[in-house]
């Protein structure tokens, strides 16, 4: 019981972080997920689609299996972040202008439920049982 409450939790902090602002770009406004790569937004909810499934069907191999897909997959968007920032203001010929422009992009609290989700899915653990002998033996006999 805890391990589904606990996968069908993270999964739902997941997807909440994934629409929630992840990146503060001047002009444009707040991005999420979806705003920053459609083929990465898919991608990272397929995985919340496949967490929900695991805690549905209680396997909690499927439920850790997208907790560390999920990181792998945030470690990707932080290096595309990082690429696209520095191309994206390629047109400039200074390099310190590019970082001052890079810069400008910020980081949003939309990363917190998202991390927390990941968190808390790759934590999950299958209960153990304890299997009580009601009759004990007895070696005397």
């Amino acid at each position: 019981m805890i391990m589904r409450i606990q996968g069908i939790i993270g999964a739902v902090l997941m997807g909440v972080g994934g629409i929630c602002p992840l990146l503060r770009v001047p002009i444009m406004g707040n991005w999420n997920y979806f705003d920053l790569d459609q083929r990465l937004a898919i991608a990272f909810y397929v995985l919340v689609v496949i967490a929900l499934l695991g805690a549905l069907t209680k396997k909690a191999g499927l439920i850790r299996f997208a907790g560390w897909a999920a990181v792998v997959l945030v470690a990707i968007t932080f290096v595309g972040i990082y690429f696209k920032t520095q191309g994206s203001f390629s047109f400039l010929h200074f390099k310190g202008l590019i970082n001052r422009a890079s810069g400008l992009v910020k980081y949003k609290w939309g990363w917190l439920p998202v991390f927390a989700g990941i968190l808390t899915l790759l934590t999950v653990r299958k209960p153990k049982v304890i299997v009580v002998n009601p009759m004990p033996q007895n070696p005397a006999i």
